[in-house]
Formats: structure tokens, sequence, C-alpha cells
């Protein structure tokens, strides 16, 4: 193995297992760079809030399982106060509950469209395979942590980038990504790169790359750029379905990917080179650039605008991040007693798993804290109707 990378992590009091996950990632010997997360934990190979930079090999399991997950907030013309009238109220619920579906086998009776569909899927057999799969499923949701959820975004002053004056809005916000025929790219690369690597030690075995040279690799490459536009292809038809229901008019959006590879210009020591930046669970922050940071389900999410940040890759966190696993939350948290504290704090869940409760995330406030030098915070969303998978769903993140 080649001399070890070194990374700075933005964590506090982060698991053990998540920074021996990122010490094995910076082992490799494709490794040119990283940097870790405040919202960092376990994941597979790479921990979620990982970002890994490679030279000229893209690792699969450092995309992770559902490639190019994404955030899209969309503001309406639809004043906020809507939230606080019960018939308005009311309203936006049949949208979100008519317009929208989640779970493991969501698919609509009448299949949407979208130009998504017309790309070139024999880029891969798998993206190939799956390509009736991803139509049925176009516009869905799925389980674990994705959401589609209405709030209120808050700012204090203009953006001009966001064309928005100061003021309180109501705002969209859902968090999902390429759904089943990103999970079968992911399985099918991760076990192929493992397979070509099979000498790797077996903590490493997770890590396994493509050479983007290879037939393989450009097989991957291609496969995770389709379903990054699959994944924004099911964001737009969610909000573009609950728009045209509502009667409204979207007056500003912000979207951005995570889970996902890119290929970029990044000085690490000896000049600008080209470098395959993974961002697993982490957003894009370059100089200027736009994300959405969410917390939870009763804690605020944050419009941010990127700092350029050179240690971290130009990357921030994507999340809170959680504290404990979906288990261990299943045994601590009754809805019982959840729902009084949604309920104090201005909340109404439709359906959602305990596993996804906020106690089981960390505090968004201190995560976008120590994070101050890699993005400014313009906006605050704090969610008030709130639909995820039911309970009982099996996870997809």
């Amino acid at each position: 193995m080649t001399r070890p990378v070194t990374y700075k992590s933005w964590g506090v009091d982060l698991e053990p297992e998540s920074i021996r996950q990122m010490d094995n990632a910076c082992r490799l010997p494709v490794a040119a760079a990283a940097a870790l997360m405040p919202d960092a934990h376990v994941g597979y190979g790479l921990p979620i809030g990982g970002i890994l930079a490679t030279r000229g090999a893209v690792v699969p399991y450092a995309v992770g399982v559902d490639i190019a997950c994404r955030m899209r907030l969309t503001v309406l013309d639809i004043p906020a106060g809507a939230l606080d009238k019960p018939h308005e109220r009311t309203r936006l619920i049949r949208s979100l509950e008519s317009q929208t579906r989640f779970g493991v086998g969501g698919t609509f009776d009448k299949r949407n469209q979208h130009g998504v569909m017309d790309r070139d899927w024999s880029v891969s057999p798998v993206t190939l395979h799956n390509k009736d799969r991803a139509w049925a499923q176009l516009g869905t949701s799925g389980s674990g942590n994705h959401f589609v959820e209405y709030g209120a975004l808050t700012l204090e002053a203009r953006a001009d980038d966001l064309g928005l004056d100061a003021g309180v809005y109501l705002a969209l916000l859902s968090h999902s990504g390429s759904r089943g025929p990103g999970a079968a790219v992911c399985q099918h690369y991760s076990g192929l790169a493992r397979r070509l690597h099979a000498d790797l030690p077996k903590e490493l075995s997770y890590l396994a790359w493509l050479e983007l040279e290879s037939q393989p690799g450009r097989e991957y490459w291609d496969a995770m750029n389709l379903m990054g536009h699959y994944a924004a292809a099911n964001h737009e038809i969610i909000h573009r379905r609950i728009v045209k229901d509502l009667g409204a008019e979207a007056v500003a959006h912000v979207e951005n990917h995570h889970n996902f590879a890119w290929k970029e210009m990044h000085d690490l020591g000896e000049g600008p080179e080209e470098v395959i930046v993974h961002r697993k669970g982490a957003t894009p922050a370059g100089g200027g650039a736009l994300g959405v940071i969410p917390g939870s389900m009763a804690t605020p999410g944050f419009v941010v605008r990127g700092r350029g940040s050179a240690e971290s890759l130009r990357s921030a966190s994507h999340g809170a991040g959680r504290v404990m696993s979906r288990t261990r939350a299943k045994e601590m948290f009754a809805w019982g007693n959840v729902k009084r504290d949604l309920a104090a704090a201005g909340v109404e869940v439709l359906s959602a798993g305990i596993d996804e409760v906020p106690g089981v995330y960390k505090d968004i406030h201190e995560v976008m804290a120590r994070q101050s030098d890699l993005v400014e915070p313009i906006a605050r969303f704090d969610p008030r109707i709130v639909k995820m998978a039911p309970a009982g769903e099996r996870p997809e993140d």
C-alpha cells in the first residue's frame, strides 16, 4: 500500500468506526485527498459524510447504494400563512398525498412522462435491464430517510441568487434518489470491483475501485451519470405534479446531488489536476454554489451558499447525521411521546417510520456551526407537513 493521504475532519466525537472507514479509504493506492464532514457516521466502505478524491479511478461504494440521492426545494407563490389555515392546510395535505408515492414498490398507475427515459439506457447492461423498472418508479421517493414536505422558508435578507426578497415563503422540499435502478447499478459494479481486486484486505474490500479507462469503469461512470439524470427527473416530477395540482407557480428552486462522483480540478500540492471527487452523503459547496442541508422532520434545514473551501474539496455536510442505528431507534422511541413533541413544534407527520424521528439525528445547529467555514446559510426551512414511507418499509438509504 502507498503512504496514506491525510485529511481534515469537521466532526466532533464521531463514531470510531466511521473514522476507521475514512482512514482505510485514505490507504487506497488511488487515493489523492479526503475530508470528513461534521454529520459523519458509519456507511459501507466510505462513511456517510466522507469525501474521497481519487486519481483515474471510481469507487462504487464511495458513491453509495442510492446513487445521486438528491435535495430539491421549490418556493411557491402561495402565502406561507396557508400552513396555518385549516382549509388551505387540508388542500396542501391532499395534494401531497395524492401526487407522491413512497415505499420500496411505490409506482403510479399511469406512468409519468419525462425526457430522461429517452436517454441512452444501453450505456450499461444493468441500466438497460432496469429501464422498464425505472419508468415504473419515475416520480416516486422510496423509503428510509427520503421525504417530501412543506415548510416555511425564511430569508432575513434579499438573496439575489435565489431571486427572493427577505420574508417568509411556503416551500416544498424533497429528498430521494435513483430508486431501485440506482441500487442495481451499485450492486453490480461494486461486486465486479471487489472481484477485480480480490487481493485487497478485508477492511478495504468495500472500497474496491474501477479504473476509469477500463470498460467496467466507463460503464459504471456512464451508468452513474444516467442515474443522476434519473434522480433529478424524479424530483422534477414530484414538484411539478404537486405545484400543478395546487394551481400554484414556482417562484424559485434550489437542488443538489450527494452520493455521486465528479471530475473536478483541485490543487493538491503540485498544481491543479483532475481528480474524481466522491461525495458520499456530502453536498457540493463550491464558491457561490447553492445547496440544501436538511435537519430532521422537526428541526430546520438550510439553503446554503458554498464558500469553496479547498480543505474540504469544496464540500459540506448533507444533513444533520444519525446518532444511532435504525434498530436502536426502534428500541428507544415510541410514537406516543414523539407525537407530543412534534405537535409542540407545529409539525404534522402524515407517515414515517419511528427510526426517522428527530431524536435519531445530531443537533443541526451544532453541525452547521462546525462548518461555518464551508457554507453560508442564506435561508432557513422549518418543516410543517411531512410525508415519508410508512413504518415497516425496508430502508433504501
